[in-house]
């Protein structure tokens, strides 16, 4: 359902062609929704079909550029201001480390240090991202802003946990 909220977030931004969507989401939701070509064009047109789109503009082999009616803007503030998110209550890392008493010290001690280096990419890919993003006054932009240093505190505070955890007695090195 969310992936539904995504599009007509981005296309209450501006209009866009199915190509541009995939795109920007490659550039700016991909760390917090990700979604394939296949999954928005499909979106697209259920979106299109229930009305909450429509075809601003065609051009050559078929591209299409779509934007949100006001049909679809109303679902979009809505979705925002009425539903309240579901939580994750599932973490599979986590659940590994409950259970990591049932290894060695050191087969703990590597996969925690693995999940540390999984953290240090993704930080670093966030952060690439960030200066390959050309930030404006808009809303998209400024509220993207604000998800992105989530995900770079999310990083960091994780990267910290695992440091922390590498000390405690059942997995620290003798």
């Amino acid at each position: 359902m969310s992936l539904r909220y995504a599009l007509l977030g981005l296309l209450a931004d501006e209009p866009a062609s199915g190509y541009d969507l995939l795109r920007r989401f490659r550039n700016s939701l991909s760390n917090v929704w990700p979604a394939t070509q296949s999954q928005i064009y499909t979106e697209l047109t259920k979106l299109a079909d229930a009305g909450l789109l429509e075809v601003a503009d065609e051009g050559p082999r078929g591209r299409k550029e779509y934007a949100v009616t006001e049909e679809g803007l109303a679902d979009l503030r809505g979705w925002l201001t009425t539903t309240t998110p579901k939580r994750v209550l599932r973490n599979e890392m986590l659940l590994r480390v409950f259970f990591l008493g049932a290894v060695s010290p050191a087969d703990a001690h590597a996969y925690l240090t693995d999940i540390e280096a999984t953290y240090a990419k993704a930080q670093e890919e966030l952060a690439a991202l960030k200066e390959s993003v050309d930030w404006d006054e808009s809303n998209l932009s400024q509220y993207g802003h604000i998800a992105m240093e989530w995900g770079e505190r999310f990083y960091a505070m994780n990267q910290e946990w695992v440091r922390w955890a590498l000390e405690q007695p059942p997995i620290r090195p003798a």
